[in-house]
């Protein structure tokens, strides 16, 4: 199963991103349920040599092999490229005398000649298969390893790469000296690597085989990680029913700054094209004009004072909050911040409603009561949080630590919950990198939160809606088109 073929019809099980340490238990747990690890091995390295040769005609083929089970995988491609007349060289790091176990086995079947890894190898190779070390090596690329490689990078050698090009890290997508792969075959199911920067750009095209891994074993892995898609959390989007009003799809409140006004209204039109029922914006009264002489179907309610807010809070009509966008990061939007919260309704603190709290982060987390969003990009992420790590880990542990549902955006956006569960996003194109496009994400998710949507799936649904709204229109974005395009998200994935 290639990768686009699972995402044609993806379920649930079909997105689980295992880590290393769960596909090695999966491994285990097949072999104890009667496969022989030797046969997982064969399964594993033909299915290398078949993509390989879906892909490419035959040519010289350089295949470099590693000291352990990815090194055994690349004896099988090597042997099944050769009985199909493909012209094969394997090079060997270290001795194959060390080999151990099932490696050792597929090593004993390869008849041709074994060449210490060197440079050299690449010379005259159309192709090479980095067999090397996969996803478990925790030390950067080194040696002749390292030499090969680059030479191969710097001759222009396409590269298939066995599970993840040697030197990116599985659970982190960090890379610690990989070269680009055009092709990267890994097996039964991805890993964070595969997704996360700068693994995915390291990777080409991932494909995932089937190698006989018992499918029920998914199930007995407790995965909690995800590719982001619709199959997680389409079911949980809320639909218009027959003889409902605008107040059973929820009413939206956003507080809009009296300066920087179009990151407001962009998020306010976000969240009516996402469906609330009704959508109001706060603003100071002297900003009035501005807001309402731009907007029409949503509401523009002026405050004379700060202290005006507190009324609106209190209706209970309004069903979700958002302030950030344009507020302005200053102890006005803080205390802003600290009411919405108080309200025990949801809310989602984005942009300035972040870093106005950068100093007293404490209350901040200990007002969250209700369910709550924050969508930081990584210089806000840093103002309010310490945890180290690779994005994944990172976004996790904020996540516990604040109580919230964090969204650390950027062409890898992670989505993690209090509870430990997580998304990784794919879907977002470059055309994204515009100003205000995290305006309309966070009005997107208000719209889903406002509707009664849970949190997490709320964050993640919106995520990918606002990639697939940038993918469906192309070259050209600027953040104003992405609310209008919000209907056509709709009618897709309502043909899924």
């Amino acid at each position: 199963m290639t990768s686009s073929e699972a995402r044609a019809t993806p379920t649930a099980a079909d997105l689980a991103l295992l880590t290393v340490a769960q596909m090695g238990e999966a491994d285990r747990r097949t072999i104890v349920g009667g496969i022989a690890g030797a046969v997982l091995m064969e399964n594993a390295g033909r299915a290398v040599a078949q993509r390989i040769m879906a892909r490419w005609s035959p040519r010289p083929v350089s295949v470099l092999c590693g000291p352990g089970n990815n090194g055994g995988d690349g004896y099988v491609v090597a042997r099944v490229l050769a009985a199909s007349g493909w012209p094969v060289r394997l090079g060997q790091l270290g001795n194959a005398s060390n080999l151990k176990g099932d490696a050792a086995h597929h090593a004993g079947l390869w008849r041709g000649q074994v060449e210490a890894l060197q440079p050299a190898l690449i010379e005259g190779a159309a192709l090479v298969v980095d067999a090397l070390f996969g996803s478990g090596l925790a030390r950067p690329i080194a040696g002749q390893a390292a030499a090969t490689l680059k030479a191969a990078a710097a001759r222009g050698v396409p590269i298939a790469a066995v599970d993840v090009p040697s030197g990116v890290l599985g659970d982190t997508g960090e890379d610690l000296g990989a070269v680009p792969a055009a092709l990267t075959v890994t097996f039964f199911r991805r890993k964070p690597g595969h997704l996360l920067l700068p693994g995915r750009s390291l990777c080409g095209e991932v494909m995932v085989a089937d190698i006989g891994t018992l499918p029920e074993i998914l199930n007995e892995l407790g995965v909690r990680t995800y590719e982001n898609g619709p199959s997680l959390w389409k079911a949980d989007l809320p639909l218009a029913l027959a003889g409902g009003n605008k107040y059973g799809r929820g009413h939206a409140l956003l507080y809009g700054g009296g300066v920087m006004t179009g990151a407001a209204r962009m998020a306010a039109r976000a969240a009516a094209r996402a469906g609330a029922g009704l959508t109001t914006i706060a603003v100071p009264e002297k900003a009035w004009p501005v807001y309402a002489g731009a907007l029409t179907s949503i509401m523009v309610q002026p405050l004379p004072a700060p202290e005006s807010l507190a009324p609106l809070l209190n209706d209970r009509r309004i069903t979700a909050m958002l302030i950030g966008p344009g507020a302005g990061a200053t102890e006005q939007t803080r205390a802003h911040s600290l009411a919405m919260l108080a309200t025990h309704r949801a809310v989602l603190l984005d942009a300035d409603a972040l870093t106005a709290s950068r100093h007293d982060k404490d209350t901040l987390f200990g007002a969250i009561a209700g369910p709550c969003v924050m969508t930081p990009h990584e210089g806000e992420f840093r103002r309010l949080f310490t945890e180290e790590g690779g994005k994944l880990q990172r976004t996790l542990a904020a996540a516990r630590t604040s109580g919230a549902v964090i969204v650390l955006k950027g062409a890898d956006t992670v989505v993690a919950a209090p509870d430990g569960r997580a998304t990784i996003n794919a879907n977002a194109p470059d055309t994204l990198a515009t100003a205000g496009s995290g305006d309309v994400l966070a009005g997107i998710i208000l719209g889903l939160l406002t509707q009664g949507m849970d949190a997490f799936a709320a964050a993640s649904a919106g995520v990918w809606m606002h990639g697939d709204a940038a993918s469906a229109f192309g070259p050209g974005l600027i953040a104003e088109d992405l609310p209008d395009l919000l209907p056509g998200v709709f009618k897709r994935l309502a043909g899924r």
